[in-house]
């Protein structure tokens, strides 16, 4: 195929927008380098177009991820200076304990306590640590879940467990629920179902909410067949609100939250989201649940794991300011002021989009807008195999707004022996939102950048990985190439 000129780049993504990102317009908050889209065009080649290896000091609205991206809050920054560096047993970590009680309604204080907390720098730690317990000695396990995320997935699988999805989208409002048919047809044979997971919200199937009827289902399912159930509880707080919402009005938050947690045996959460820190996970375990039938020495391998590979249990990876940021941040998560402003800027985020014709995923969930990338380009020429998730994505990056493709590379999977690709359900483009961190109009500048995109879709090239498309979490290592579609 003929090469596309490096000035082809810059004219596909030379155009007026309608709003301006503040780095652009107000000195007083540019950050970042200054830089010219020939600049950003020489580093996402450098890149290998990979948006993961793209220097964060280029992007103008930064929505990779919302994972330790948040901007604390005054009171959490106060809170930081009170933070104990002790190596063992430090002030903060009571502190914390107490919190998590308060938040989640469980007991982790005093000689009988209910629970046992793991702590650690962040969760795909805590997931690394409970599936390696999980799997050893094992043989033929499977863990049925909602939508495994990508590195909750990896972490299973390389401990040689079935990481299996069952989705349900029956109810309109909830489609992050798990299939409840599904999971009961599920504890079959020659597989064993060590626990089951659930994970709210739903970031596989474009951040959806799970119900707290689903929850209670998933929970009588997994009595009823004396299994564990447990929560990845990353956005706990998140899907309160929409359990507030559209199930429970009557309910506050934190009733809500402490409802949810009734009915779990256990629960992993980076605290990186809707603990509204920028570093910290934990897992938690109910004692005396039937995950003890199978592992009745869970408990002292988890916590020899832990002092192993983080540190003393008191601090677990995480720093004293880090403890004591997440304590505050575990306060102002479940109130209702703080989830309205944060979910509802979310909402009229893609409401731009969607006003725009630009094909987003509905309904909205709380922390991400995700785009249907088979619909943004149906009546081109561009395929799954041209990944053009992976193209918008890069092409962004000359005009700054960083985004994650998460659906025909990301969840693809590539088999060197047959020279096939095997594609997911969805093709995603996420968009996720920092929390505390952007401004409506810094959202708006992102979404002119994608209508801009959308507008030339047919002039759009095609993504080719050069380098690990067989690799394992390939998203995170592949390098491209930008070509002429066929």
């Amino acid at each position: 195929m003929e090469a596309i000129q490096m000035s082809d780049f810059t004219k596909l993504t030379d155009f007026t927008p309608k709003h301006q990102h503040r780095a652009y317009v107000n000195s007083a908050v540019r950050f970042h380098t200054p830089c010219t889209k020939e600049d950003r065009l020489a580093a996402a080649i450098k890149a290998g177009w990979n948006v993961f290896q793209f220097p964060s000091k280029y992007t103008v609205g930064d929505f990779l991820s919302d994972s330790g991206t948040t901007t604390p809050t005054i009171e959490q920054l106060a809170a930081s200076l009170l933070g104990d560096e002790a190596y063992g047993t430090n002030w903060g970590y009571e502190q914390l304990l107490e919190q998590f009680e308060k938040t989640f309604g469980i007991t982790l204080l005093g000689d009988h306590a209910e629970w046992e907390i793991f702590l650690f720098h962040q969760c795909r730690a805590a997931e690394h640590a409970l599936f390696t317990q999980i799997g050893r000695g094992k043989k033929n396990l499977v863990i049925p879940s909602n939508g495994h995320f990508d590195t909750t997935h990896a972490n299973i699988e390389m401990n040689k467990i079935l990481a299996l999805d069952i989705p349900s989208k029956e109810d309109k409002n909830f489609q992050g629920n798990m299939d409840i048919d599904k999971l009961r047809d599920g504890f079959w044979k020659p597989y064993q179902v060590p626990m089951v997971f659930c994970t709210i919200t739903n970031n596989t199937m474009a951040g959806q909410p799970v119900s707290l009827e689903n929850i209670a289902a998933i929970s009588d399912a997994c009595q009823t067949y004396k299994k564990p159930f447990f929560l990845d509880a990353c956005r706990f707080a998140e899907n309160a609100w929409f359990i507030k919402e559209n199930e429970h009005s009557e309910l506050t938050i934190p009733e809500i939250v402490h409802k949810t947690f009734s009915y779990c045996d256990g629960f992993t959460i980076s605290l990186k989201k809707d603990g509204l820190a920028n570093m910290g996970g934990a897992l938690c375990v109910k004692k005396g649940t039937v995950l003890f039938n199978e592992y009745p020495d869970i408990l002292d391998n988890l916590r020899d794991h832990q002092i192993c590979t983080e540190a003393h249990p008191t601090y677990g990876g995480m720093s004293g300011r880090d403890i004591m940021i997440v304590v505050e941040g575990l306060k102002t998560v479940i109130t209702q002021e703080y989830l309205n402003s944060r979910i509802l800027q979310v909402r009229a985020f893609g409401d731009y989009l969607d006003e725009l014709g630009i094909p987003v995923v509905k309904p909205f969930g709380g922390h991400a807008v995700y785009l249907d990338i088979d619909k943004f380009f149906e009546g081109t020429t561009m395929r799954r195999e041209d990944f053009g998730g992976i193209v918008l994505s890069a092409l962004l990056l000359l005009n700054g707004p960083r985004v994650c493709e998460l659906g025909a590379f990301a969840f693809g999977t590539y088999d060197p022996k047959t020279g096939k690709e095997t594609f997911p359900p969805f093709n995603y483009v996420r968009i996720a939102i920092p929390r505390n961190k952007y401004e409506i109009e810094d959202l708006f500048y992102a979404a002119d950048c994608i209508k801009n995109l959308y507008d030339k879709r047919d002039q759009l090239p095609r993504a080719v990985c050069v380098y690990g498309k067989e690799k394992t979490l390939r998203h995170f290592k592949a390098r491209f190439e930008l070509q002429e579609r066929k």
